[in-house]
């Protein structure tokens, strides 16, 4: 599957401390294999594009959970929602929260293929049909699930609102009034839970092959996108 892409660790809340040594830094090949093999935790499976720490220090569940972001440049804090649903699910309900988004919306890719570590290159289209959005990205569903250096954002900058699938495979909306998610959230059976915690609250590692960076090339071009 291409795992050991990269190891890292990441948070979305203040006051987590970084790591100074990886949980994968002491164990043998065998285990390492062994724990990047375990796609299911419970009733929850991962795509392939993301493994938690071996020491599980975050288990994935499927839930959401209210929080908010601060925006350094402007000052403005911005609520926003962050969702994880199982791998069998979670594209239907991405294309599903991009209803409230109305139809022309505004597009990114986001990728950190052939990129140094912590850089993402991201390609923008503006003004495109919803509904031919969906259609495009249903037909490399497979690359945008499985994909560890591969997100996409997409946006209504008059509603104002902004649904994210990023690249650990979680789902973030923003905006002022984001009732109209949590609604889609709950009809997808996902509970509100403010003590879960995201894969990226942890150490984890992110899988890619050679293959999801060249259909991630494709997807640019199909969506016209400048590749520049």
């Amino acid at each position: 599957m291409g795992f050991l892409k990269k190891i890292t660790r990441s948070t979305r809340r203040e006051g987590a401390v970084e790591a100074n040594r990886s949980g994968f830094d002491h164990i043998s090949e065998e285990q390492l294999e062994h724990h990047l093999s375990i796609a299911q935790y419970g009733s929850f499976r991962l795509t392939d594009a993301i493994r938690p720490s071996y020491n599980l220090e975050s288990v994935p569940s499927a839930g959401y959970r209210r929080d908010t972001y601060y925006d350094s440049v402007t000052g403005v804090e911005i609520p926003v929602i962050i969702a994880s649903q199982t791998s069998q699910s979670v594209m239907d309900l991405f294309i599903d929260l991009l209803d409230p988004l109305g139809e022309q919306v505004d597009l990114v890719l986001e990728t950190s293929h052939q990129q140094n570590e912590g850089v993402h290159r991201e390609l923008q289209r503006d003004s495109m049909d919803l509904p031919e959005l969906k259609s495009t990205l249903y037909d490399y569903e497979d690359m945008i699930l499985n994909d560890g250096c591969c997100g996409v954002a997409v946006m209504n900058s008059k509603v104002p609102l902004e649904v994210q699938f990023d690249e650990h495979k979680l789902l973030l909306m923003y905006g002022q009034h984001l009732g109209q998610f949590e609604s889609i959230l709950m009809s997808h059976g996902l509970d509100c839970r403010d003590e879960i915690k995201f894969i990226t609250e942890a150490e984890h590692v992110h899988s890619s092959t050679i293959e999801y960076s060249e259909k991630f090339e494709e997807l640019t071009y199909r969506l016209g996108i400048e590749n520049g």
